[in-house]
């Protein structure tokens, strides 16, 4: 009699290919003998968390009468000879199994240890009970394969650690690492509840388009694609904005968009080519109603997942936290020219011919944002670089916009829309002046957002929040590529 554990099938240390060509064989071996591999479905009547939940009143050694059916893969399997304990994990939760001979039968306990290997979906039926060592298990009664695997667990599969291979081959890293799920399941959770909370504010879901003849909205580099019927070149979406905006001035008063935008940057543990964005817009609103609507949405998301992080919500001016954290007034020299001159002693890494914009924003970049871990409202940009909020009423040069830092990383961006359709046209101008100076990342002269401008928006509010961001926040997670599912990678 066998008595020694094992916790593989295959010999170890056997070649990938060989294994592959074992297991093919076994499914045709299978279909010879008038079993599927591949059977269409399998009704189980509960999953494996359920069966620990109702069973978990069982005491040690007691054996229920009720029977279950439980299915998932296969992750662990030890041989005991004429006896076996298996782990099975489905979508819920792990379950040990013990499928004994006399049990199931003499053949069909062979053709268990022969057939069923690790990473093998299967299911059984039988009666839970308690082992000896307290474990609730599975005593099998009849069991039926559900998808054969070409493929083993993933060396090492209890720690795979690798990140290339974690984030190529995601279906790897879910089934090696239990916790990499529920990073996705509380983002599903954080999005159904910023998207409820918006609906109990009468907010409207709406969507629009993502292909773009005009790439606006942001200051960013889009994709460039091109339609074959119209033969036309077209954009992938930067950001809403201007589609949403139009829908409120044909008079849906508060909309929002949950969905992808395109900006062909850099990558790092804070950006990502393709990134999801929640944006909302609100008739009668400014951008103070829009800093106590982010409050309630992040807050509304961290008690739904229970996140434990500081969300006491602080509002500083731009100019203010540049002062403090670098000790420089540097509002009176925006669009001076004079900016390099006031900064050079920071010794900050840029070219003598680096833009007052650029300069600015490396100066908030080194100095400001490295201190801004608690959650913080960085209000009143300039308006020279804000081209679609409007200014301050008594201070024309400082834009009603906001963004919101959580932990060193810009979560949300928003404003008080501009409105007037003639400082509309004005900004497009000057940024079609910035273009032709060298700036790529600047909007487009958008000519049919001017005529609906024309038409009236009412005063507005404009909110962008980034869900990868908000997530990693709210889930302590250091890189965005853990929490998208399928991050941009390199080819290999």
């Amino acid at each position: 009699m066998e008595n020694k554990e094992t916790t593989i099938q295959e010999p170890q240390g056997a070649p990938i290919e060989q294994i592959i060509s074992q297991r093919k064989q076994k499914a045709k071996d299978l279909a010879a003998s008038g079993v599927n591999p591949y059977p269409a479905r399998y009704l189980r009547d509960k999953n494996n968390a359920d069966i620990q939940k109702e069973f978990a009143s069982l005491e040690k050694e007691q054996i229920s009468d009720v029977k279950v059916k439980a299915a998932g893969r296969v992750m662990t399997f030890r041989n005991m000879g004429k006896a076996a304990f298996l782990d099975l994990r489905d979508g819920y939760a792990k379950i040990q199994i013990y499928v004994r001979a006399d049990k199931v039968g003499a053949e069909n306990y062979k053709l268990f240890k022969t057939m069923v290997d690790l990473s093998d979906f299967i299911a059984v039926e039988g009666v839970p009970f308690r082992t000896k060592t307290n474990e609730l298990s599975v005593m099998v009664e009849s069991w039926e394969m559900l998808t054969k695997s070409f493929r083993p667990l993933p060396e090492k599969w209890h720690g795979l650690k690798d990140v290339e291979t974690r984030y190529r081959q995601r279906y790897l890293d879910l089934i090696a690492n239990e916790g990499v799920k529920d990073v996705f399941i509380k983002r599903a959770a954080i999005v159904s509840s910023m998207r409820r909370k918006l609906e109990e504010l009468n907010f409207i879901e709406v969507e629009t388009p993502i292909l773009q003849s005009l790439a606006g909205g942001a200051n960013a580099r889009p994709f460039i694609t091109h339609h074959n019927a119209l033969d036309i070149d077209l954009f992938l979406r930067i950001a809403p904005e201007l589609f949403l905006k139009r829908l409120v001035v044909g008079g849906m008063e508060r909309v929002f968009e949950i969905g992808r935008n395109f900006r062909n940057e850099g990558i790092d543990k804070n950006h990502n080519p393709e990134f999801t964005m929640l944006e909302l817009y609100m008739a009668y609103g400014d951008y103070n109603t829009m800093m106590d609507i982010t409050e309630v949405l992040i807050k509304t998301a961290a008690e739904k997942i229970g996140a434990n992080v500081n969300l006491n919500f602080r509002r500083v001016k731009m100019f203010d936290l540049i002062k403090e954290f670098a000790g420089l007034d540097l509002l009176p020299y925006v669009e001076s020219g004079k900016m390099f001159e006031q900064v050079k002693h920071l010794n900050l890494d840029l070219p003598k011919d680096a833009s007052d914009k650029k300069i600015l924003d490396c100066v908030f970049d080194e100095k400001v944002i490295p201190n801004l871990k608690d959650p913080t409202f960085v209000i009143d940009y300039p308006a020279v670089y804000s081209p679609l909020s409007k200014v301050k009423f008594d201070q024309p040069d400082i834009a009603e916009r906001f963004e919101l830092y959580i932990d060193k990383m810009e979560i949300a961006n928003a404003y008080s829309e501009l409105n007037d359709p003639e400082l509309q046209r004005k900004r497009f101008a000057e940024q079609m002046e910035a273009k032709k100076k060298g700036d790529d990342e600047v909007m487009p002269f958008d000519e049919d957002f001017i005529f609906a401008l024309e038409q009236g928006l009412p005063p507005t509010g404009g909110l962008g929040i980034g869900i990868d961001r908000l997530v990693m926040v709210l889930t302590h997670t250091e890189s965005i590529r853990e929490v998208l599912a399928f991050p941009a990678m390199r080819p290999e």
